[in-house]
């Protein structure tokens, strides 16, 4: 596989992994751009032991961890940017499925490493469990318990968030 396919194929699932490990909306480029760097460099190298994309995965934890690392020694406060009014020429319904989307990436940041991961991997990426425990290097009960916890994590933020706004 080249690099250009490689590229293609592989960013969305890219940026939604760094969104989802909580890089932020303006950093996302940036730190794609790195994941990219170095999947490149080593892509002479890579030995198809796996799926591909447990690696890139891999790469992106590390460049997602990297990134929150520096930000702490920047003593930059990682906040979520408020997003740019949607235009006018969208419904209503869009704008609401926009900041659910929003609101969701900002919950599924307040998640441990490990319940993120699974959870991104699971229910965004739509990959089976079993893959999702190989990407993790976990059992597949220990990846359901993840997920398990997780969603109710999520349903219980869910639930104070819509209690504090009423």
């Amino acid at each position: 596989m080249t690099a250009r396919e490689v590229f293609a194929q592989h960013l969305p699932f890219v940026w939604r992994t760094l969104r989802c490990q909580n890089v932020a909306p303006r950093d996302v480029e940036d730190v794609a751009q790195e994941v990219f760097v170095v999947i490149f460099k080593k892509l002479p190298h890579y030995e198809e032991r796996g799926q591909m994309r447990a690696w890139i995965y891999r790469i992106c934890l590390r460049a997602a961890s990297t990134y929150r690392r520096r930000a702490r020694v920047r003593r930059e406060v990682l906040v979520h940017e408020v997003p740019e009014p949607p235009p006018a020429l969208l419904l209503a319904a869009d704008v609401e499925r926009f900041h659910a989307s929003e609101q969701l990436m900002t919950l599924i940041a307040t998640l441990d490493e490990d319940k993120r991961a699974v959870f991104a991997l699971h229910e965004i990426e739509q990959l089976p469990i079993a893959e999702v425990a190989a990407i993790v290097g976990c059992p597949p009960a220990t990846a359901y318990s993840r997920l398990a916890a997780a969603k109710k994590q999520l349903v219980a933020q869910l639930a104070k968030h819509s209690e504090d706004e009423t």
